[in-house]
């Protein structure tokens, strides 16, 4: 097999992946995915590091209540990749409030085949996702 067919199949294996990652979100995710020193951001928050990713997937799973990560379409050119998705959750509020946030992000990855960069983008402001909080 060529270096050129081994990076095809690594491709083709880590989209693979992500997709079933999406499927059962924030469940039983492939960290091993990641470079150590991953680097994230959305509209809310932005840090480097897979143990901080991993924080932050835990607390998602700990405080939001039946959370799902809808993977629409899934797309990558070069060391790029696309993910388009809707993110929605029950907020743990008296009145249990469905949020939903539709968006997309931004997969870098290295030489390795590693995500070196999650940039996640929202197709809505911060204040709309506010809102759907309120009664």
């Amino acid at each position: 097999m060529t270096a050129e067919q081994d990076t095809t199949r690594a491709s083709m294996d880590i989209v693979r992946q992500l997709q079933e990652d999406y499927r059962r979100f924030p469940y039983d995710q492939t960290y091993s995915l990641y470079a150590e020193d991953v680097y994230f951001k959305d509209p809310m928050t932005e840090f480097r590091g897979c143990d901080r990713y991993k924080q932050m997937i835990g607390f998602i799973q700990q405080w939001f209540k039946d959370p799902k990560l809808d993977l629409h379409a899934i797309q990558q050119t070069g060391s790029r990749i696309r993910t388009d998705w809707t993110l929605s959750w029950t907020t743990p509020l008296p009145w249990r409030p469905r949020i939903t946030i539709p968006g997309w992000s931004e997969l870098d990855l290295n030489e390795a085949g590693l995500i070196i960069s999650h940039v996640d983008y929202w197709h809505c402001s911060r204040w709309h996702v506010l809102k759907q909080h309120l009664p």
